[in-house]
């Protein structure tokens, strides 16, 4: 008896996961659809988006936890996927670092919807919201489950004008931006 539930362990590990990944996928694709669709803005040109975003505010994130100084860098691969180093000083501006590094690829011809992989098998959608469509100085990420949002700028210090709009936009588009932290950045870089 012993020796044949040995054998049928490996089967029962495999059922098991199964369970779980259909059960999270399930409830993932029912927070989705409690939400009306999500816009995002008509077409990014990838080349214009790429090299150095500071994080001016976020959602609450785990993965960012103690985070300041808060800085995004994508660059174009040959192959048309985007490297992605987001670097993060721990609990100061001048704190230890932790970088995490991805691959992005863009899910559409709009360039404004992207699939990020911080780590395989899992994607996260990165959805450009709004954006500065002239001079690349701004924009609004967010993702369908409302859960993660940044407000992102050239600079360490976005214009409180625009800050604030971009602010009403999310608050539009159901963002629980009530929670919305406003990232410590150097006063010059």
């Amino acid at each position: 008896m012993a020796n044949l539930l040995k054998r049928r362990r490996p089967v029962l590990f495999t059922v098991i996961g199964a369970t779980v990944a259909t059960g999270v996928a399930a409830y993932a694709y029912a927070r989705r659809k409690l939400h009306p669709t999500l816009p995002t803005v008509a077409h990014v040109n990838l080349h214009k988006y790429m090299g150095l975003w500071y994080e001016v505010a976020r959602l609450p994130a785990r993965f960012e936890k103690g985070c300041q100084h808060v800085t995004a860098e994508y660059k174009l691969l040959p192959d048309g996927k985007v490297r992605v180093v987001n670097t993060c000083h721990k609990e100061g501006l001048n704190g230890p670092v932790k970088k995490a590094t991805a691959t992005a690829r863009a899910v559409d011809d709009t360039n404004s919807k992207l699939k990020v992989q911080f780590f395989w098998p899992f994607e996260g959608d990165y959805w450009i919201l709004d954006l500065d469509l002239s001079d690349y100085r701004y924009a609004l990420v967010g993702e369908p489950g409302r859960e993660n949002l940044w407000i992102l700028s050239r600079t360490p210090h976005l214009d409180r004008s625009i800050r604030d709009r971009l602010v009403a936009h999310a608050r539009e588009l159901g963002f629980p931006v009530e929670n919305l932290l406003f990232t410590p950045q150097p006063i010059s870089e």
